[in-house]
């Protein structure tokens, strides 16, 4: 049943793209496919014993959705079974993907999606169907202990992240080119791909409750950087605002980075955190992409769907809350980032150059008046 004011089903499509769109949002010319790769990492080491604090190898599931570039001729549409943010709530999203179908000749570079916490495999599923169909290979993963359904103690989210985009860019060695790989990350999942990308945690950080024990935690100090990884693409990143990294530890970022904000962001910060990431990663070329006045959901997640207009037993505040923003549309900024994700994985994981022209704040791609509350801005090795 539906309110007043909420939308009538069946709603849900994830695959909008609004006539005022800038132009690198547009569909690319491949249709799409998708399938969902059931993964498990069975060489995990966790605490299994919160008593006694015992370390010892675990099986993690990580369930991938994959979208790919499928054969010429392939007709569009598909329905996903997913769950609501209440982690109760079964509802269907609609998209431009076909479901299993077959896969198009070539070979296509890899990109990561990682949700936040919590979130699942489709809170960025506008994403993956629009650079699947620009001929990306797409693997957007439920994180294990992260997600709507299995919500758990977030010293695993802290842990767990950049170990588990690991191990999936190996998994995805049989369906894309893994020479080549990027990782979008949202909240959470921006603070996993920032840890991959070489900015190793602050030594203080250690200290706090909600870190793992064990010293798990400490591999995250100094680490390695998969000379794969390309570029990555931090949505809202968590963590510089609590001190999880200091200015040394940033200075350790080694890829390119597309960094995307908003200002009123409370979740995340923006003047103590994104701004700072973006400011203090001198070790790499990076730009920062801000909504003025968008909050924590500024670009990421799905349109809210129609089930979360209406209140749950199971959640505290509305579900729509989740998804959308109270001044931008949510179609709109999908577009946005859509667009300028394009350009970024363009040249860094194609290495084209007309590219980088829509990588600035000459809003190359816009109509006259179209970018009114961006901002955009770049820095370069060293600055």
């Amino acid at each position: 049943m539906t309110h007043a004011g909420s939308p009538l089903p069946p709603a849900n499509r994830v695959d909008l793209i609004r006539p005022d769109a800038p132009v690198l949002a547009a569909r690319g010319p491949h249709p799409v496919g998708v399938r969902t790769l059931p993964l498990v990492d069975h060489g995990r080491i966790d605490i299994l014993n919160s008593t006694e604090h015992r370390l010892a190898h675990y099986d993690r599931p990580l369930p991938v959705e994959m979208w790919y570039p499928a054969t010429p001729g392939t007709v569009p549409g598909t329905v996903y079974q997913t769950l609501l943010r209440d982690g109760h709530r079964a509802i269907t999203l609609q998209g431009y993907a076909t479901r299993d179908a077959a896969r198009a000749m070539g070979t296509f570079p890899l990109v990561i999606i990682s949700h936040g916490y919590p979130g699942n495999r489709m809170l960025m599923g506008h994403l993956g169907e629009n650079l699947a169909s620009k001929g990306y290979v797409v693997a957007s993963i439920d994180h294990t202990d992260s997600t709507y359904a299995d919500k758990a103690a977030f010293g695993s989210t802290l842990y767990n992240r950049p170990l588990d985009t690991a191990f999936v860019i190996d998994a995805m060695a049989a369906h894309a080119d893994t020479g080549a790989v990027a990782i979008i990350g949202y909240s959470m999942g921006g603070y996993g791909a920032l840890i991959s990308g070489g900015a190793g945690l602050a030594a203080a950080a250690m200290a706090e409750d909600v870190v793992p024990p064990q010293g798990l935690l400490r591999r995250h100090l100094t680490p390695q950087v998969d000379p794969r990884l390309r570029a990555i693409v931090p949505i809202g990143a968590w963590g510089r605002q609590r001190g999880a990294w200091d200015a040394g530890g940033m200075a350790g970022l080694q890829v390119p980075a597309l960094v995307i904000a908003g200002s009123a962001d409370a979740v995340s910060g923006y003047e103590d955190g994104m701004r700072l990431i973006w400011s203090e990663a001198v070790g790499c070329d990076r730009h920062l992409l801000t909504f003025v006045d968008a909050a924590h959901n500024a670009g990421a997640p799905i349109p809210a769907p129609w089930q979360a207009w209406e209140a749950s037993a199971h959640l505290d505040f509305m579900p729509f809350d989740h998804y959308a923003d109270a001044i931008w549309d949510t179609v709109r900024m999908n577009n946005i980032i859509q667009h300028f994700i394009t350009a970024f994985l363009g040249l860094h994981l194609r290495q084209d150059q007309t590219m980088a022209g829509y990588l600035s704040d000459n809003w190359q791609g816009f109509a006259p008046g179209t970018a009114r509350g961006l901002r955009f801005e770049s820095r370069g090795q060293g600055e």
